[in-house]
């Protein structure tokens, strides 16, 4: 204990936080690769934030829930529900203000950022395995369905970038 006392030092519990905060961002920085490489705005950095910000929300409230277990009603799972209420405005924004006649609705972009925030808050809680595979099934939906869809609307006609 300590964090709130300012008693200094690095515990074990905060470098334990530090390790989850690296796979979270190497995580979302993968995901963010593959976005990166399809040509989307949102890449390797926004990917790795948005896990990064969603590991550091869960380790402080878990820490925090830990520290502060004598007042009755801290519980990390409250901050990580508040993570995915607030990706899930950034993911609207972008549809919004992305979506005109030029520029067709990234919906496959805000999803995957809601994807890497879950990836996030996976590291956070200290689930290596669940971020890890995660990260490989989503790497898979953006780059091979891809593919899948383009010779499906090649196939029965619909123009390929009302849908990247």
């Amino acid at each position: 204990m300590g964090h709130f006392l300012g008693t200094g030092g690095f515990s074990l519990l905060e470098m334990d936080g530090v390790l989850r905060l690296l796979v979270a961002a190497i995580l979302g920085m993968a995901l963010g690769f593959e976005r990166s490489v399809a040509g989307k705005h949102a890449g390797m950095r926004t990917y790795a934030l948005v896990s990064l910000g969603s590991c550091l929300f869960v380790i402080v409230g878990t820490i925090a829930s830990y520290e502060l277990s004598f007042f009755s009603g801290i519980n990390p799972l409250q901050i990580a529900g508040s993570v995915v209420l607030g990706i899930g405005f950034i993911g609207t924004g972008l549809a919004a203000f992305r979506g005109t006649q030029n520029q067709p609705v990234e919906i496959t972009t805000a999803s995957g950022i809601w994807v890497a925030a879950g990836i996030g808050m996976a590291a956070g809680f200290g689930l290596y395995t669940l971020g890890i595979a995660t990260t490989l099934i989503a790497i898979v939906i953006f780059s091979v369905f891809m593919r899948i869809e383009h010779h499906i609307r090649v196939r029965y006609g619909e123009r390929e970038s009302e849908y990247l």
